[in-house]
């Protein structure tokens, strides 16, 4: 189940491109971006992490922390982050303990069921969260279209 707006953000401690691991009660007090995106270096989710790479200077302004989340490995993470300059952190939700299924993707309620083709497969939904400094979710946004995407996530910080 997505979460939704004026609820707790789900704890959750995850890797990054580096293997360095990042807990969301570590940003207690400031705000947080979290967008999930479906695969490294596809076009759409290439589109949209360039789109926070180039406002990352504005959403340091607004003191905001920008992470991606997908279910790729660190390994994956890194060369992405290098191919296209990210300045931002990648998180990887990849599966662990035998499960199939990325455990922070399944808490904000991302992973589920899609369609192309006409096959039905498991995968991550573009949605981000923004999460507000009292570690609540301030807004959410479904289905994430990415031309503009970053300029409505600042807008929504500024009226924090």
């Amino acid at each position: 189940m997505l979460i939704d707006p004026g609820k707790k953000a789900p704890a959750f401690t995850l890797p990054d491109q580096d293997g360095v691991k990042h807990a969301l009660k570590d940003l207690a007090g400031a705000p947080v971006v979290l967008f999930f995106y479906p695969k490294d270096d596809t076009s759409g989710c290439t589109a949209e992490a360039c789109q926070f790479r180039d406002q990352l200077p504005d959403f340091r302004k607004a003191k905001a922390a920008v992470f991606g989340i997908s279910p790729d490995s660190v390994e994956s993470h890194r060369r992405f982050v290098d191919k296209h300059g990210l300045n931002f952190t990648l998180l990887a939700d990849s599966a662990r303990d035998g499960d199939d299924n990325p455990k922070v993707c399944l808490k904000y309620g991302v992973w589920q069921e899609k369609s192309m083709y006409g096959r039905k497969y498991m995968g991550v939904v573009r949605t981000t969260y923004l999460i507000g400094p009292d570690g609540k979710v301030a807004r959410r946004w479904d289905k994430v279209k990415v031309p503009g995407h970053a300029d409505a996530v600042l807008a929504a910080i500024a009226e924090l």
